[in-house]
């Protein structure tokens, strides 16, 4: 008798690089030490913003990032008690989410069950086990936003939760016009006052975080932890560029995964350490033409920001579609993305400088040139728009970046809205239908170009 067999379809998953791990390691080994940090006697700041976090280093300050905490919440899928508390506390859906997140980490706070250790213990057992539920409550707020609407109350609305008890310090980030035909990409006299500025409040939260702890800053400290964040810098930028390969050996969503190590993590040898290993593990990819996916027919870019609770789906979704997504505006145009400028002789001034060339705080021409850049060296065939319902800064340029790039480049582009940390913002078969319209323009493309 004869008999026949289905074949099963053949799933295709990112090729997920084996540094990922390490990098899964120190986030958790961060987030340890920072529930313990009142144990230890260490005073915990709570910021939002930019990377400020080697200034707290070197004053020997633990410290808790609000876009970093709500992130790893919604990627372990843990920000559920927080947002909810947001929320019942009257603090609107549209928020936000970044916000409304790290702000119901300071609502269950008010829950504490153990005031002595100072740490969120609340007294349902579900998120007593939770993220939200063990960051050590603010000893000091400093808020450090670029261009955002909602970032320059964050901190107001965070402290008013702690009865304005809590000393706050607020750096404000000039954003960058650059409509005056002096104005150049990180040049111009704009350009200089705006980091002179920024400068300046720097050393002014220098001076606040001295007047918290009664010590003299350790600049020595800041110059040699400067140090490790522009080498383990440098090293990112090197392993970036190498994906310029075809195939791609890593893919945005891989480089999701490592802001944290150039972010939030202290600066250290250990983060240098972690971006060799995945840049060799990258050029050993290269050498042996392995992709990141399985198999790369087309070559996109992300706008927007990641959905942080959608990161391993979407990887695996895009292999599907035999899409790397290579590069992104988030990950490619931030996170000390411009390492000559740091002189670690006196680093405030590279640090304002990186600061202020986030990709939210330069203007709209200038960002689109950039991404544009990014465009021709990775030879990207499409352009996929994550509008984030809630971040306005990032999502303004979007429409006018998707003419940008057609116009100039010829590629597609497909948008879809969704969110950072927020997961009922997205829509999966929005994105399926908006992806795949994408990729068969732009496979109908090359067919006319065949002829």
């Amino acid at each position: 008798m004869n008999t026949s067999t289905i074949e099963e379809p053949v799933v295709k998953r990112s090729n997920r690089l084996k540094a990922t791990k390490l990098n899964n390691k120190m986030v958790t080994d961060y987030w340890e030490d920072l529930f313990k940090a009142k144990e230890n006697g260490k005073l915990v700041c709570w910021y939002e913003g930019v990377a400020i976090n080697p200034i707290l280093q070197a004053a020997d300050i633990a410290w808790c990032h609000g876009e970093a905490a709500a992130a790893l919440m919604a990627a372990r899928n843990e920000e559920g008690p927080a947002q909810e508390a947001a929320e019942a506390a009257g603090y609107d859906r549209e928020l936000c989410s970044y916000a409304r997140t790290h702000i119901g980490c300071g609502i269950l706070s008010q829950r504490s069950t153990e005031e002595a250790k100072n740490i969120m213990l609340p007294s349902d057992p579900a998120e007593r086990r939770s993220l939200a539920s063990r960051i050590p409550v603010p000893d000091m707020i400093i808020s450090a936003y670029p261009f955002c609407s909602t970032g320059q109350q964050w901190d107001d609305m965070i402290y008013r939760q702690f009865g304005k008890k809590v000393p706050v310090f607020n750096i404000s980030l000039p954003w960058i016009w650059g409509n005056k035909p002096s104005a150049k990409y990180m040049s111009g006299p704009e350009y200089r006052e705006s980091v002179d500025f920024l400068v300046q409040q720097l050393r002014g939260c220098i001076s606040f975080i001295e007047g918290i702890t009664g010590k003299p800053f350790d600049h020595d400290k800041l110059r040699e932890i400067m140090g490790f964040i522009k080498k383990a810098a440098e090293i990112k930028i090197e392993a970036m560029r190498l994906c310029n390969a075809k195939p791609s050996p890593a893919n945005f969503f891989e480089w999701t995964n490592s802001i944290a190590p150039v972010n939030f993590l202290p600066g250290n040898q250990d983060i240098v350490d972690y971006f060799t290993i995945k840049r060799d593990e990258i050029q050993d990819r290269v050498n042996n033409g392995i992709g990141s996916v399985p198999v790369e027919k087309y070559r996109l870019f992300w706008d927007g920001i990641m959905n942080w609770n959608k990161i391993g789906w979407l990887s695996d979704k895009m292999a599907g579609y035999d899409a790397c997504m290579v590069a992104g505006r988030y990950t490619h145009m931030g996170f000390w993305h411009e390492t000559e400028v740091i002189d670690l002789s006196d680093p405030l001034d590279g640090m304002a400088q990186n600061y202020l060339t986030c990709p939210i705080s330069i203007s709209a021409p200038q960002m689109i040139d950039k991404v544009i850049e990014h465009c021709e060296f990775y030879d990207i065939d499409g352009l996929v728009l994550h509008g984030a319902r809630t971040c306005r800064a990032f999502s303004y340029p979007q429409f006018m970046l998707a003419e940008a790039v057609t116009k100039r480049l010829g590629i597609q582009t497909c948008m879809f809205e969704g969110d950072m940390v927020d997961e009922s913002y997205y829509k999966d078969e929005v994105v399926n239908s908006r992806v795949e319209a994408m990729l068969e323009a732009i496979e109908a493309r090359r067919q006319r170009n065949r002829f």
